[in-house]
């Protein structure tokens, strides 16, 4: 194989251990063995690819760029490849699939018969504390038993053609996992990807899901992952009601950080609280507050691809995080109609990026990340 040289051009800011990745005009079996080198450094740097239209897309993460900075890099046939740790994915058993990043469990994906909807539990922090509730996964000392619908991070909607898929009260819908359709690891990211069915109480399909998760092999200072959620109208048309209980992706913070207990809501705007947050519009939205000896928080990044960016921010300081996109009327009020039906066989897609980090939203470089995901350093092919 011909070397490849690649260029990677900083944005207005600078970067730390940003994901990027690069499309090749080559077949990923032509990659395999290859070695992908920082020029300026002859030093190796660990990748993975993926297929892609007429070729590959390459992907590693840049650790360090300052505003304006050039790196170049070449992709070599062969060489000496990086020691480098590993985001595994793994199925544990008939209802897990365990994440753990440089040997170090971070997360499980939840499912099965057992559980109404799809979650992930636990959602480990830089300090080794778990930064969503524990409640009902898990009995834990001091958790608050409010909600038991709200299951550390999931996604769900209260009204899908009139539907409740959101509650757990009599008379609710569930989210069927229906397979596993990729689990991979790998020195860059960590994949899982699975189908779900959703049905209505009495098992009457509504549509069906596809959730993409992408963990990042970030060092254990914070932790970085992308849900990428895609409804498809299987069973004809689907109404997405106008309410405030939902959320594409939603999270229930640890106990401890609930803003009730002294934790802190902010959003992009640097509106701060449930006061000046709920049902507010921003790009993003962070929960911090103390677990343990330390403070940690949890941010939720909206792409703006995603249907009415920015999101509007269905938070609450007992302890609830959610991007809601079309509970308009109680946002907005004054006859405002949120609710959106997607035709039959078409699809509809959501982006998100998470954020796990130290402090609050200042210290964890919140504002800063968001913009590393949406404005990320350009990357140039020279085949």
């Amino acid at each position: 194989m011909k070397d490849l040289k690649i260029t990677v051009l900083g944005t207005r800011r600078a970067v730390a251990f940003c994901p990027v990745s690069a499309h090749v005009k080559r077949p990923p079996q032509e990659l395999e063995g290859a070695v992908l080198t920082d020029a300026a450094r002859d030093a190796p740097v660990p990748f993975q690819t993926s297929p892609a239209t007429d070729g590959a897309t390459v992907h590693w993460i840049v650790d360090a760029l300052a505003a304006g900075q050039e790196r170049r890099y070449v992709l070599r046939s062969s060489g000496a490849a990086p020691a480098s740790s590993v985001v595994e994915v793994r199925q544990e058993d008939e209802a897990h699939v365990g994440v753990r990043i440089g040997g170090e469990l971070f997360t499980r994906y939840i499912y099965g018969p057992g559980v109404p909807k799809p979650c992930l539990y636990p959602l480990v922090g830089p300090f080794g504390q778990g930064v969503t509730r524990g409640y009902p996964q898990e009995e834990m000392s001091g958790d608050s038993t409010d909600h038991v619908h709200q299951r550390s991070l999931w996604t769900a909607w209260g009204d899908v053609n009139r539907s409740d898929n959101w509650s757990e009260e009599p008379g609710h819908g569930r989210m069927l996992h229906r397979r596993l359709d990729h689990v991979q690891s790998g020195p860059v990211f960590g994949r899982l990807v699975s189908t779900n069915d959703w049905v209505d109480v009495a098992g009457k399909g509504l549509m069906q899901d596809n959730l993409e998760y992408v963990f990042y092999n970030t060092p254990p200072a914070f932790r970085l992952f992308d849900l990428n959620a895609t409804f498809h109208a299987t069973d004809g048309d689907v109404r997405f009601g106008d309410t405030k209980e939902g959320g594409i992706l939603s999270i229930r913070v640890a106990s401890a950080m609930e803003g009730n207990r002294g934790g802190r809501i902010e959003n992009a705007l640097g509106a701060v609280a449930e006061a000046e947050t709920w049902g507010k519009r921003a790009s993003w939205c962070d929960y911090s507050g103390r677990v343990g000896h330390h403070v940690v928080g949890i941010a939720v990044f909206d792409h703006p691809a995603n249907l009415r960016y920015p999101t509007y921010w269905h938070v609450r300081d007992y302890g609830l995080m959610t991007a809601n996109p079309f509970g308009l009327s109680h946002f907005e009020g004054q006859g405002a109609d949120g609710s959106y039906v997607l035709a039959a066989g078409r699809k509809l897609a959501f982006r998100y990026r998470v954020l796990v980090h130290a402090g609050g939203a200042e210290e964890g470089r919140v504002r800063d990340k968001y913009l590393e995901y949406v404005f990320a350093p350009s990357v140039t092919v020279q085949e």
